[in-house]
């Protein structure tokens, strides 16, 4: 009995390290892939019988000990899509199985994977090198994120909507009456229509003469017709005391100085466009002021119209934002990339292409915020390699190899054993 449970015992002992073997091949091929995990190699024994007086040869076996919670090296690349985690945690992403009028379609199983070399397809979907669809938080009409639902990243690369100019803020000191010059002080500022057509306001200031600290504004737009006139008075200190328009006085300190200009404009609505000119918070600092100096001096002038645009770019953010670039200076988030953890990430079920998939062992998906609740960070521009390191992998390749010439050498001489015990009949 001891001689064939001493060669089935090696014979085993064969198979286990050609299991070991055969991961550390695995390992050794998937040195330069994006994100791979390596897959080590634990031996189990099994016993057949073993007390005081007897021990009798058992067996052993090879389990696969999954290495999916160590970061490979993180590396840096020019593309802007590409991301990486630094710490724990997965990409949330999706497998396309096939497409229903021109879009495509999903695996309703979750995947996860650290593969984060993503760039942009044919349709717009954020995908890695292996295929699969990055997923994210969607970002709403009202600029808020659905943090309950993930779906498919995806570009539009259609134009920016413009925003006709609905504010215009203006910040700049008048010089005192004493040396106020009979001519208008004059500024210029662009604004957009509801086309995104751009139009130039010129704003005058006029001074009620020496000794006086009231002016009067006038607006025109880019045709010479008024579109709104005020009359301003200054308190002794240089602050913005009153504005009347028309009938109506602004006083009140504190408050917002607003002129309401009247423009030809039209809006989507079929109406004309009303713009409000914003001369600063009344009996503050902000805005216009009347203090010591020689001219007008003028701080700022800002407005809120945006022009039409195009699709320029793509770019990620270290919160995970996928954000939408456009030649008209402006940006969009369009979704937020969660990072995925999991109480046991060692126990998920490996799949194809780097990706993994959830087990009741690995405990239950979290998709939290970048850097938050034990989430790794995001690096952008950036891409995690293997995790595999080759010397290591080398020298448990000699050792398999060793042990594997060590149990050959087991059977052989069992099997001469038995085959001296054979022969003992002669």
């Amino acid at each position: 009995m001891s001689l064939f449970g001493a060669m089935t015992t090696a014979l085993s002992g064969l198979s286990s390290q050609s299991s070991a073997l055969g991961n550390i091949s695995d390992n050794i091929a998937n040195s330069q892939t994006v994100g791979f995990k390596r897959v080590d190699t634990n031996f189990i024994d099994y016993i057949t019988t073993s007390s005081a007086t007897e021990n009798a040869p058992g067996a052993v076996v090879a389990q696969p000990s999954y290495v999916n919670n160590v970061t490979g090296t993180i590396t840096q690349i020019t593309n802007p899509l590409a991301m990486a985690i630094s710490g724990q945690g997965f990409f949330p992403v999706s497998q396309n199985t096939g497409s229903s009028a021109n879009a495509p379609v999903f695996d309703p199983q979750s995947y996860y994977t650290r593969a984060g070399d993503f760039s942009m397809n044919a349709g717009g979907f954020l995908v890695n090198g292996s295929g699969l669809y990055l997923q994210g938080w969607p970002v709403l009409a009202n600029g808020t994120l659905d943090t309950n639902t993930l779906a498919p990243v995806q570009i539009s690369q259609a134009i920016y909507q413009p925003v006709p100019t609905g504010k215009v803020d203006l910040s700049a000191n008048l010089p005192p009456a004493s040396s106020s010059a009979p001519a208008p002080f004059t500024s210029n500022v662009s604004v957009y229509d509801a086309q995104g057509l751009a139009h130039q306001l010129t704003l005058s200031f006029l001074s009620s003469g020496s000794g006086s600290n009231a002016w009067t504004v006038a607006v025109t737009d880019d045709t010479g017709t008024p579109i709104g006139n005020g009359a301003l008075t200054f308190a002794a200190d240089g602050t913005l005391a009153s504005l009347t328009q028309g009938a109506a006085v602004q006083n009140t300190p504190g408050a917002q100085a607003t002129l309401t200009l009247s423009t030809l404009y039209p809006t989507a609505g079929g109406g004309t466009q009303s713009i409000a000119l914003g001369l600063g918070t009344l009996g503050g600092t902000s805005g216009l002021t009347q203090f010591a100096g020689s001219g007008y001096s003028l701080r700022g002038i800002s407005q809120d119209g945006v022009p039409p645009g195009s699709f320029s770019s793509v770019s990620t953010t270290t919160a995970g934002g996928v954000i939408v670039n456009y030649d008209n200076g402006q940006s969009r988030q369009i979704a937020r990339v969660p990072v995925v953890t999991f109480a046991a990430p060692d126990e998920l079920q490996r799949q194809n292409g780097s990706a993994f998939t959830a087990t009741t062992a690995s405990g239950v998906p979290l998709a939290e915020t970048a850097g938050g609740n034990g989430a790794g960070a995001i690096v952008t521009s950036s891409v995690e390699q293997s995790n595999v390191d080759i010397a290591t992998q080398f020298s448990q390749m000699i050792v398999a190899q060793q042990a594997y010439s060590a149990n050959a050498k087991m059977v052989t001489t069992a099997s001469d054993m038995m085959q001296v015990t054979l022969d003992m009949k002669h």
